[in-house]
């Protein structure tokens, strides 16, 4: 590929097709025109916000995309989106509002929506309160360029908007507000992150199934800790997969036992003979591959966990996509077997500390437990903040503006990495904040932990493959993008080609 050429799936090496899905489609409700008739946008698009409407993913007061912002990301006429949104006036569904634009309206004589679509709240029983555990310090090096993945844009922070909305906040806070809260957290961030989750992924999550939890890492501690009090004592992992996610499982008493993913996704035969009854997985942008997870798969995985298994759905870089259709989270198909985690680390920052769990129901209260037992609740001005800012939508403009940023980082690290190391297999393009190096054929061999230290040396920080693998496997560098401009990003990629030439020659 020519230097600073956009990508296109011809230059890529075939990864059964989960990399290069159609491309285009909306956060928004998941809609992607590929799935609409050749003649019929308009009814597809009036017949899927109507469905949206009446079974309770858009609910009264939300407002729906401005007409152009929605063509744009669907890549068709405005004036389709224009004479779906008029449909849907004339059936008294949506109205127009002069500041909010168009927004969905109450329906007469229907009651709350959740009670249509919701099984009865079972009782939960009280939860034990296991003993913390001390945590791992992460992997970290000094280097001149850190590539290191999860690690977003701190630059590209929304200073401005965050800054008004807690001047807003501060000035409409109640001293209740301030106190000791619900450890559930914030019903207000709770309210809005329901509806801002059924609109952008597809959750089927009342603000009461929500838990505010500090990131992930929190997610995935309180999950154990109540895991390990009824009795299990291990949980599928893939591999490769996340470091972090498994010595976080270890370190609250759970065995991380691998389960192998491929081009399709997690291998759920696989999982099936692990003896597990919970996995972890990333189905949206698997880490580290990028791959995601297969239709197919996506129902063997279903059909597991029906029995009595536990998914746990960890929601990666869902947000960042760039060549490709959304895909809906697992959750939104099977929300008594699957247990939802995400967060801001990398929307906003990590060092926001935010995050959410939508757990089962059935794990609801023993979950509530332990989380207050190990803060008391989160923090309460920063939730009131981030539900100001999804409320007024500077939150998914911030999202859209981060995406057009990452999107040309991505082809700078790519168009120099197919010029200065046209052998290497690029994966994960189509997603996310990181791209998969493997390196086939002659350099299949290289000891890529050796590799990541010569980098380091050459001022470039990587990791491995090896380092988020659990068995023996292909050799690999898992390369972040989203922190460095596009120069530094060519720079990087000059200094690794140089590095792997010197590991291949030196075999």
């Amino acid at each position: 590929m020519v230097s600073g050429a956009l990508p296109r799936e011809a230059d890529f090496p075939p990864s059964g097709g989960a990399d290069f899905a159609q491309p285009g489609g909306a956060d928004f409700l998941q809609l992607n025109p590929a799935a609409a008739p050749a003649r019929g946008l308009t009814t597809w698009l009036a017949d899927a916000l109507r469905d949206a409407i009446i079974d309770g993913r858009l609910r009264p007061g939300m407002s729906l995309p401005a007409t152009r912002v929605l063509a744009g990301d669907l890549g068709i006429s405005r004036g389709v989106i224009v004479e779906a949104y008029q449909r849907l006036r004339e059936e008294g569904l949506v109205g127009a509002q002069r500041r909010t634009g168009t927004t969905v309206l109450p329906r007469p004589g229907a009651g709350p929506a959740s009670q249509a679509r919701r099984p009865d709240r079972a009782a939960r029983p009280a939860g034990p309160r296991p003993a913390p555990a001390l945590l791992p310090l992460p992997w970290r090096a000094g280097a001149e360029i850190d590539l290191s993945p999860g690690v977003p844009d701190l630059s590209g922070f929304p200073r401005a908007a965050w800054l008004r909305a807690a001047r807003a906040v501060l000035a409409r806070a109640s001293a209740a507000d301030l106190g000791y809260g619900d450890p559930r957290g914030s019903e207000r961030l709770r309210r809005e992150l329901s509806g801002w989750l059924a609109r952008t992924r597809g959750l089927r999550a009342d603000p009461d199934d929500i838990l505010i939890v500090a990131g992930v890492a929190q997610a995935l501690a309180l999950l154990a800790q109540v895991l390990r009090a009824r009795g299990e004592t291990g949980v599928a992992v893939e591999d490769p997969g996340s470091f972090g996610a498994r010595n976080q499982l270890a370190q609250w008493g759970l065995d991380p036992v691998p389960v192998p993913v491929d081009d399709l996704g997690l291998d759920v035969a696989s999982l099936a003979r692990s003896g597990m009854r919970t996995a972890l997985l990333t189905p949206a942008h698997q880490f580290p591959s990028g791959v995601v997870l297969a239709p197919a798969r996506r129902h063997e995985l279903l059909e597991w966990a029906a029995g009595d298994g536990l998914l746990v759905e960890d929601d990666y870089d869902a947000e960042y996509r760039y060549d490709r259709a959304p895909v809906p989270a697992l959750q939104a198909s099977a929300p008594n077997r699957v247990a939802y985690t995400g967060s801001t680390s990398k929307t906003l920052a990590p060092g926001m500390r935010l995050g959410w769990l939508v757990p089962p129901r059935r794990l609801h209260a023993d979950l509530v437990t332990a989380k207050h037992a190990s803060d008391l609740g989160s923090p309460a001005l920063p939730q009131l903040v981030l539900a100001s800012l999804i409320a007024s939508g500077e939150l998914e403009r911030h999202i859209r503006l981060a995406r057009a940023r990452q999107r040309s980082r991505r082809d700078a690290l790519l168009a120099a990495l197919r010029e200065h190391l046209p052998a290497a297999r690029v994966q994960g393009v189509a997603a996310g904040l990181h791209l998969l190096v493997t390196f086939p054929g002659t350099a299949g061999d290289i000891d890529d932990a050796a590799l990541a230290s010569r980098l380091r040396t050459a001022g470039v920080l990587v990791h491995p493959l090896s380092m988020h693998r659990q068995r023996a496997g292909p050799p690999g560098l898992v390369l972040g993008y989203a922190a460095h401009p596009p120069g530094q990003l060519r720079d990087a990629a000059l200094r690794i080609a140089r590095a792997v030439h010197a590991a291949a020659g030196n075999r």
